[in-house]
């Protein structure tokens, strides 16, 4: 069962077609036909239905194709291991950070960076909700650090690092800072300011949605002042609203219907495709390394 059989495996499910597979691969259909049923004579099960005009995964199929994709990404990351191995310290480095995360870890890890590689560029990308994990994908960052997802493109790999706490705020004249504990009703009267990703086909947000009113912003200091307006509430990172609230320009507001902080997980990711270095791997084995509570602030 060689890797290139198994990749065949792989992209005639996702594509649908043995001759969309074999256009990835740059090979002929025929090659591709006939690695798939080898790989299925020495399974000893039929992993795709050719009764159709396409081939169909049988329920063998489904159940074996995550296997194949563990095993072709256990070979990416190997490569990618020895590469870096082979290649030794990067000359640069790119790391993608989402706005309104605690930076305080960050820069601990970076001072610590700057004294054992002095010579590596350091790019330091400032990203929307899941704009990190894009940055990723397309290859201009090395390392990121966001707010976790549910799921991740495959290659990804990640990390939970700790947390960060959502505060619900509203400017200092807004309705909403007069009241007590807010039931739903309260909130759903007032526009909500949500952070969002920019990317058109990510639907990716900050906090959960209360209002039927709704204003997007990508960026967490928009909101802040849309919120300093008196235009909205919203649910941010409390390290992206703590310097306001502490000056008095913002209300942290109570939920009557909850009786905890709400947390959103942070993770440091990178992807199997993209090999890191000696010093993209000190930062990222540091950032992992940090105690949890670190990010809470």
């Amino acid at each position: 069962m060689s890797p290139e059989t198994l990749q065949a495996f792989v992209l005639a499910a996702d594509l649908g077609s043995f001759s969309a597979a074999a256009r990835r691969m740059g090979k002929a259909q025929s090659a591709v036909s006939t690695a798939i049923a080898n790989l299925e004579i020495d399974c000893g099960l039929q992993l795709f239905d050719r009764s159709g005009r396409s081939p169909v995964l049988t329920r063998a199929g489904q159940q074996m194709l995550p296997h194949a994709r563990g095993i072709l990404l256990g070979q990416r990351e190997f490569a990618a291991k020895a590469a870096s191995m082979a290649e030794g310290v990067e000359d640069s480095l790119c790391l993608a950070v989402e706005q309104g995360l605690n930076k305080a870890p960050l820069l601990d890890a970076l001072r610590g960076f700057a004294e054992i590689y002095p010579h590596v560029a350091l790019e330091i990308l400032s990203a929307g909700p899941n704009d990190t994990a894009a940055l990723l994908k397309e290859g201009r960052a090395d390392l990121g650090l966001m707010t976790e997802q549910e799921y991740y493109p495959e290659g990804f790999q990640f990390r939970g690092v700790g947390h960060t706490v959502l505060a619900a705020v509203c400017g200092r004249d807004h309705p909403l800072a007069a009241l007590g504990p807010l039931a739903h009703r309260d909130l759903r009267a007032h526009r909500q300011l949500v952070l969002r990703s920019r990317m058109q086909d990510a639907e990716w947000r900050i906090g959960e949605s209360h209002s039927a009113a709704v204003w997007y912003a990508e960026n967490p200091g928009v909101i802040v002042d849309l919120l300093r307006q008196g235009l909205g509430w919203a649910e941010l990172p409390l390290p992206a609203v703590q310097p306001h609230l502490d000056s008095g320009a913002l209300v942290r507001l109570r939920y009557g219907f909850q009786q905890s902080d709400a947390l959103a997980g942070v993770d440091v990711v990178w992807t199997s495709q993209r090999v890191l270095g000696q010093a993209g791997q000190w930062l990222q084995q540091h950032l992992l390394k940090l105690p949890q509570e670190a990010w809470r602030c």
